[in-house]
């Protein structure tokens, strides 16, 4: 028995070494398994590697509360319609247009922001929000994006989407 007095069989999952977990031969077996007949191609495994890298521990995260994909009425014979975004992080929202000349956005309130389009390893595009909080980028973002705004003293991180 520990001292904690309810560990007695068996060590407390909490304790180093402790918990029939910590080596568990059919999770192995799995994990091997996989590994061979369904690997994770390695694109992905990169993808995965890079966007963990582009982590920002001291940013707050913008929740995607709209995409017209998703939350938007169908429009009759409308075609090649933009796809609009909405962010929010507390008192601050981000509306962004996505269409195929690229993104046109607003950081609410309105305020002068420097913000950056996240696409991968390589370094964000560099954009700068008006008084307004208005942007605009000249090409649309190919595969994966986030945003990322320096507002004042805080960082603001949206969520990843495809365009």
């Amino acid at each position: 028995m520990n001292d904690r007095g309810n560990c007695r069989e068996n060590p407390c999952p909490d304790e180093p070494g402790g918990g029939p977990w910590d080596e568990d031969p059919l999770e192995q077996e799995l994990r091997q398994a996989a590994a061979v007949l369904d690997p994770v191609p390695d694109h992905l495994l990169q993808l995965a590697v890079d966007a963990y890298a582009l982590h920002d521990l001291d940013a707050r995260i913008a929740e995607l509360t709209f995409d017209s994909l998703v939350d938007a009425l169908p429009v009759r014979g409308a075609t090649d319609t933009p796809r609009m975004l909405t962010f929010q992080a507390g008192e601050l929202t981000v509306d962004v247009e996505v269409t195929g000349d690229g993104l046109t956005g607003q950081v609410l309130p309105p305020q002068p922001a420097r913000i950056e389009v996240l696409g991968g390893p390589q370094p964000g595009t560099s954009l700068t929000a008006d008084e307004l909080g208005r942007f605009l980028t000249g090409t649309p973002p190919a595969g994966p994006f986030a945003l990322r705004l320096h507002t004042g003293g805080e960082v603001v991180v949206t969520e990843w989407l495809r365009a």
